[in-house]
């Protein structure tokens, strides 16, 4: 017997703006929508497909009533840029309503902590991009 991890749900205040946030974050689509319910996705998964094989999971927002309640979530996401620098996209980030975020992280690290518009921790890591 087998389970297949197919969604990481985010409770939040306004699920719309982080589900676009998102979107914009990692060139996801909306694939499903409902009253104080978001889901996004790089691709609209199939019963047939999730069994077959493991792949990637969509992110589901969900409205609730209370703000985040402690200052470190004890899970993040972690992002890598694929076409430039880290730098690069932590300015991106930044111009789409992410914030720069101190969790006790140290000055030595070659990741950036950042959050999200509703202040959940992510980090960004080394960049992907090719190198010439």
């Amino acid at each position: 017997m087998t389970s297949r991890f197919t969604e990481l749900v985010v409770d939040c205040r306004d699920p719309e703006r982080l589900a676009a946030f998102w979107c914009e974050v990692l060139d996801f689509k909306v694939i499903d929508r409902s009253v104080g319910k978001v889901e996004i996705g790089s691709w609209v998964p199939t019963v047939e497909e999730v069994r077959a094989r493991q792949m990637p999971p969509t992110l589901v927002f969900i409205r609730v009533p209370e703000g985040k309640s402690v200052k470190k979530n004890r899970l993040h996401l972690d992002v890598s840029p694929i076409d430039g620098s880290t730098g690069d996209e932590v300015s991106r980030l930044l111009g789409l309503g992410a914030t720069l975020t101190d969790v006790g992280q140290g000055p030595d690290r070659t990741w950036e902590v950042m959050a999200d518009p509703e202040g959940n921790e992510f980090c960004v890591l080394r960049s992907l991009a090719p190198q010439d």
